[in-house]
């Protein structure tokens, strides 16, 4: 009886560090950094083309996480997708004059939104909540480019003929 009771507690304590491990896990791939909410502003830019990205994608400077994207919209009168981005707070004294693109992790892996510092310029002030970024790259989409290269070398042997 003894002996079963100890097998038991053992397979009990197994059992719940492999649940509480898994459980880390989880929120390791989903880079749930606290479960509160933190002190963040917005802003939004106009993009192109914005290929996979998806909300709660990362905004990076120089590969460091600096905010996520928030919301992802249709603007009614030009058509042109909207990203909104939920930036921490303690990073608020961006230029006017910083760009964002989008880009690929890896080869095929997840798009997030590189955020390239501006310069300051006497007459520039900084972001602030709720601004627009002007300057702007769309996503680069693997099979548009396959495409263009594909046009272009049949276009070149049309004119070999």
């Amino acid at each position: 009886m003894q002996q079963t009771r100890k097998l038991e507690l053992w397979v009990g304590s197994f059992v719940l560090i492999g649940f509480c491990a898994i459980l880390f896990m989880i929120f390791q791939v989903a880079d749930v950094k606290s479960l509160g909410s933190r002190d963040t502003y917005t802003l939004k830019a106009h993009f192109d083309n914005i290929g996979s990205l998806k909300v709660r994608s990362p905004v990076k400077v120089g590969g460091v996480v600096i905010g996520r994207v928030s919301e992802i919209s249709l603007e009614k009168e030009n058509y042109l997708p909207t990203v909104s981005m939920e930036i921490s707070r303690e990073y608020d004294n961006f230029p006017d004059t910083s760009s964002v693109q989008i880009l690929t992790s890896g080869l095929i892996g997840e798009q997030y939104i590189g955020f390239v510092p501006g310069f300051v310029f006497d007459d520039e002030g900084y972001l602030a909540d709720g601004d627009l970024i002007q300057d702007t790259k769309s996503a680069l989409v693997l099979e548009d480019m396959i495409g263009q290269v594909l046009y272009s070398i049949g276009g070149s042997d049309e004119g070999d003929k």
